[in-house]
């Protein structure tokens, strides 16, 4: 997590409380520097000063709510409150990505900056708008928001997609599978036409659905030879792997793969706030792509008589961890994540 993403967790944690627990004024921004001298961690925020003014409470009662919920957010390993209420905050080490995929399963993408927030969604009465606001819904609730028959009105307009086959068109949306109808959707943005093209049907990896379903299926099939060959502590129901002593952690795309790991919550989190499920679709092409290379550049498994070593577990934590992230996104946009293609 670099300063500016930094500065962006904080901001959304601080305007989640001023309006779901003080009911004070939101900040337009916050400041996250290096601790001066007497502080500690990697960085500092008068944050919790900042709205403890705006909202008429104690600085330390407020600055120890916003510890909890910082010291939650993916990437921060601990938060620790100095002086009057300055907050200290110190990063987990690149990689723990991985980790917070893992330890958070089927939750990890999903936060509570909404909370508090309720929603009701009325779409167009035609098949694009119905799909959009059902993943919209499935957004705003993993944001923390509640979406109901009450709240804050969301019109979900949508273009709709030409009607049927003609000259120069691809096939309608009654000739599509339903996985697929759905990305053709939901890939392109609420404001455009969306291209139902013959390309859409490809199974193979150009065609980017087929993509990440693919890798989904892959880092399936990489827990599956990992159980069948009795590597342990590879996923999320074993214990991590030791630091590993070879590259998995210095690789580009390993790297890569890590990074788009880590920014799922923040994608699923602008997803939600701009009411843009495609965000969420390329994002997770992107980590498909991540994974796809990775595992081409720097297999998982041992192969042939290669023995088993530290750095294997890592980059099958690494998969599984993939796997997760896929899976999760995919299921915020109504998409099925099969593990055999």
């Amino acid at each position: 997590m670099d300063p500016a993403e930094l500065t962006g967790t904080v901001l959304r944690t601080v305007r989640s409380a001023a309006v779901g627990e003080f009911g004070a004024p939101v900040p337009a921004r916050v400041v996250v520097e290096r601790p001066r001298p007497g502080g500690c961690g990697d960085y500092a925020t008068n944050a919790a000063l900042q709205l403890a003014h705006a909202a008429g409470r104690d600085p330390l009662d407020v600055a120890a709510l916003l510890r909890d919920r910082l010291a939650a957010q993916p990437g921060i390993a601990a938060v620790t409150v100095t002086g009057p209420g300055f907050l200290n905050i110190t990063l987990r080490p690149e990689g723990d990505s991985v980790e917070d995929a893992l330890a958070a399963g089927e939750l990890f993408g999903h936060g509570d900056f909404l909370r508090g927030q309720s929603f009701r969604l009325v779409a167009d009465e035609h098949p694009r708008a119905l799909v959009l606001a059902d993943s919209l819904r499935r957004l705003l609730l993993a944001a923390g928001a509640s979406v109901g028959e009450q709240g804050d009105l969301v019109r979900v307009p949508a273009v709709a997609p030409p009607p049927g086959p003609g000259p120069g068109r691809g096939p309608g949306p009654r000739e599509l599978p339903p996985d697929v109808l759905r990305w053709a959707f939901l890939r392109a943005p609420a404001h455009q036409r969306p291209r139902l093209a013959p390309e859409l049907l490809l199974r193979r990896e150009p065609n980017p659905l087929f993509r990440i379903q693919y890798a989904h299926s892959r880092t399936a099939a990489l827990a599956r030879a990992a159980a069948a060959l009795r590597i342990g502590g590879t996923g999320a129901d074993g214990p991590p792997a030791a630091p590993p002593t070879g590259p998995v952690r210095h690789t580009r795309s390993g790297g890569a793969l890590r990074a788009a790991i880590g920014e799922l919550p923040a994608v699923v989190e602008t997803a939600a706030r701009r009411r843009a499920p495609d965000r969420l679709a390329r994002h997770l092409d992107v980590l498909a792509g991540a994974f796809l290379g990775a595992e081409a550049a720097h297999p998982a498994l041992p192969s042939g008589d290669e023995e088993t070593t530290a750095v294997h577990r890592a980059r099958l934590r690494q998969a599984a961890a993939a796997g997760v992230a896929l899976r999760n996104g995919l299921g915020l946009l109504g998409i099925q994540a099969p593990e055999y293609v």
